[in-house]
């Protein structure tokens, strides 16, 4: 089996996700491969009320461009205890983070996907799907379901 070459995992700032990037960040090292951190992001900030928070939560997105830059900026942070800082990149976009993630794979020709379990047995994630359930369906490559939580 070829070595991985490029590497994507997705960070929405929460600690489970950090420990994502970190083991993404070792499985990289261990494969003198690129790491490629990646960050969905929501322009908007609108508040709809107590229950839309459940949602945010699960959704796992990062409201607003500045909260994504600092989300990377701390994510890069715990990667680069494992790897060389030339090795790893950052990336942030508006959108759903399954197509996020799945369109970083493309655009970086990576052939690893990396993402945390949180979601996988939540109520909202059954409803709804989950980040890693539909990451593992539609990236196209292999993908390791770190458990962080």
């Amino acid at each position: 089996m070829p070595a991985y070459s490029t590497v994507v995992v997705g960070t929405d700032g929460s600690d489970t996700s950090y420990a994502a990037v970190t083991r993404a960040a070792a499985v990289a090292r261990a494969h003198d491969a690129g790491l490629v951190i990646v960050s969905a992001y929501h322009p908007s900030e609108k508040d709809t009320g107590p229950a839309d928070d459940v949602l945010k939560e699960e959704a796992h997105l990062v409201h607003g461009w500045t909260p994504a830059e600092e989300t990377l900026r701390t994510a890069r942070d715990h990667a680069a205890r494992e790897i060389a800082a030339d090795r790893i990149s950052t990336s942030a976009a508006d959108g759903d983070p399954v197509d996020v993630l799945t369109r970083a794979v493309k655009d970086n020709a990576a052939d690893l996907l990396v993402v945390g379990n949180r979601g996988l047995g939540s109520l909202v994630g059954r409803l709804l799907g989950s980040v890693p359930g539909d990451a593992a369906r539609n990236a196209g490559v292999d993908v390791l379901i770190v458990h962080t939580t």
